[in-house]
Parts: C-alpha cells; structure tokens; sequence
C-alpha cells in the first residue's frame, strides 16, 4: 500500500518523479535541449487554443470560484494543467441577466391612443395608428408632379427644406418601363405650401399670378404666330404682283370706221387697233 506524502500525492508517484529527475541529470545535452524545445512548444500551443476560446467578462461576483485543476505527466519532462477540466470551468461562468427594456410609444393625433407602429408613422413620420388611416381623403396619397403644380411647390421645398419631405416608390400604373412614381402625404404637402406662401390667401393670389402670366405668355404667342402668318401671306402677294401679265381679252368691238377695241377680263387693259 503506497504512503501519502506532506503534499498529498502517493510515496510511488513521489519516487517515480525522482527517478526521472535523477535519469534527465544523466542525459546528454542535446537531448535535455531537445526536451526543453518540446516542452516550450507545447506551453505555446496551449496558450495558442486557449486565446482562440470564445470568453466574455463578467463581473468578479458572477463567476464561481474555481476549484485547483489536474495535472497531467505529459512523460516529456513537464506538466499539463487538464484542459477538460478548464473547459467545464469556462462553461460555469454565470452571465448576469440583461436590462429590461421599455419602448418609446407614440401617440395617436386623432385618437389620442398610444401606439407602437404603423404605416404612417414608418413611411411619412407621422403619429397617427393604422386605425384612424384615411387612405381615402384625410391621407391621400399625391405624386410630385401634382404636389409641385397644385401647390406651386419647388424642387428644393421637397427636398432641401428642413425637415424634408418622405415619400414611397410606386411604379406607373400608366406605363411600367417608365420610372418609379415618387408618391406624398397629401397632408404633409399641403402643411408645406402653407410654409412657404404663408397662408391660404397667399397660396390663392400666387396662383392667380402665375395664371395670368401663363395668359399672357399664351396671347404672345398667338401674336407671334398670327404676325408669321401675315407676313407668309404679304410675301406670296408680292411674288404674284412681281411676275408679268398676261392679258386675257375678250371679244373685240367696233368703235368707228375701221377702229376697234378689246378689253382684259383680270385688269381691265383696253387694247384699240384698226384694220386695214
């Protein structure tokens, strides 16, 4: 029966780890450096898997205490700590639990409910819940050329006006090789218009503005062209008077004696002659 020695291991163990101490002072030199070689090796390779594990820090308080790890006699002269033992050990860590979190509700403009999210809310950044959605009238939907004319809006009130503008892609319900349908909130646009012009009244005398000028534009243009087409006509008179005339008489008549008389049916020319 082997004896425990003072650290707790076997009176056998204790002389076999002598024995080989005793046997590596009688090795030669190369092969003691050879052993020395191996084992630092080893001890880079251990440090090499153990850097590759996944590990998370946790506060000192959550982790269990760890118990001594085995020692393995690797039989090359050193000592490996048992890596299914740290592995167990790494597997005990206790993560403490995550915070709880509170969402942001929003609320309703026409119901004065809370919400979480809808269609508006997401698309156009407005607070109003799927239920008072009025796709219909109150949040009709109106694309950019419209928005732009009705509106008498720019480019950069759409786009460059803090805060600008959202709107959805929609193809073109006419055409669907055509370009993609830039599609408003109604809503928003005409909150917009109001910025720019003002007020209602303002919005209404610009549009009366603008439609007397395109009046004016349109009476200038039709001058233009009526002035074109007299001077066509001016032009095609003067060609005709230019040319020479030819005399269509009619049937002659006696005038006295053996004097007579024709007359040009177009102008009127009076040719008299006697005959002999």
């Amino acid at each position: 029966m082997d004896l425990e020695g003072k650290d707790g291991s076997s009176s056998s163990a204790v002389g076999e780890r002598k024995a080989k101490t005793e046997q590596k002072t009688h090795l030669p030199p190369n092969v003691l450096a050879k052993i020395e070689r191996n084992r630092q090796r080893a001890l880079l390779l251990r440090q090499a898997r153990l850097a590759s594990r996944p590990y998370n820090p946790v506060a000192a308080s959550s982790i269990i205490a760890r118990p001594a790890s085995k020692v393995v006699d690797t039989g090359g002269g050193f000592f490996l700590e048992d890596e299914e033992e740290e592995t167990r050990e790494v597997n005990k860590v206790v993560h403490q639990p995550g915070p709880v979190m509170e969402f942001d509700y929003l609320l309703c403009e026409d119901c004065g409910k809370e919400f979480m999210d809808s269609y508006l809310s997401c698309h156009f950044d407005l607070p109003v819940c799927d239920n008072c959605r009025d796709n219909e009238e109150k949040h009709k939907l109106i694309t950019r050329t419209d928005a732009k004319q009705e509106f008498l809006l720019k480019d950069c009130d759409l786009d460059q006006r803090v805060p600008a503008l959202k709107f959805i892609l929609k193809k073109n319900p006419h055409n669907t090789q055509w370009g993609e349908m830039k599609l408003y909130l109604k809503l928003q646009i005409v909150r917009r218009s109001l910025e720019v012009w003002g007020s209602e009244e303002g919005l209404r005398q610009a549009k009366e503005i603008r439609q007397e000028n395109r009046e004016k534009m349109k009476q200038k243009k039709f001058d233009k062209k009526v002035k074109e087409l007299r001077r066509a006509v001016r032009s095609s008179l003067w060609k005709k008077q230019s040319a020479a005339h030819q005399h269509e008489y009619g049937p002659e008549v006696h005038v006295e004696d053996d004097v007579y008389k024709k007359t040009c049916a177009t102008c009127g020319h009076q040719l008299t002659y006697e005959k002999m």
